[in-house]
């Protein structure tokens, strides 16, 4: 930000505050793109001795960036570093896949339970309508 003040007998003078002295919560590496890479690298080996320091300085690189960025270069690495970073996206149809087979395992272990359910149900059913007709046969309170 740009202040003026006035001075006695003389005209406004430009005052500017000092930058802000915060430093960033968290330090980042930087990071360079393929293309950033390659155009470096050419423009770094088409100038002479004195002028490729002058080309390091200005982009704030160092000779073992270009170094290992030649490596790169030559092993078709660079190739490679033009794709995104990261794992690949998953295509949503095999998310939704994904989903649908939790759900069936899920439905299918529910069923397996009503059916067992069912199947006690019925026997026990069918032992209160013996008991209830009369037609087991006790023998000292126990049923046989």
């Amino acid at each position: 930000m740009v202040m003026t003040t006035m001075t006695p007998g003389r005209h406004a003078v430009p005052v500017t505050e000092p930058a802000d002295p915060e430093v960033a919560d968290r330090a980042r590496r930087r990071t360079y793109s393929a293309q950033y890479k390659l155009r470096i690298l050419a423009d770094y080996e088409r100038r002479d001795s004195g002028a490729k320091g002058a080309l390091l300085r200005r982009e704030g690189l160092y000779s073992s960036m270009i170094s290992e960025w030649r490596k790169q270069r030559d092993e078709g690495a660079l190739q490679a570093l033009a794709a995104p970073a990261g794992r690949p996206r998953n295509d949503p149809r095999d998310q939704e896949i994904a989903k649908l087979r939790r759900d069936k395992a899920r439905l299918e272990a529910d069923l397996a339970k009503a059916q067992t359910v069912i199947e006690i149900q019925g026997k026990l059913s069918a032992l209160l309508e013996q008991l209830a007709t009369g037609g087991a046969e006790t023998s000292g309170g126990e049923l046989k």
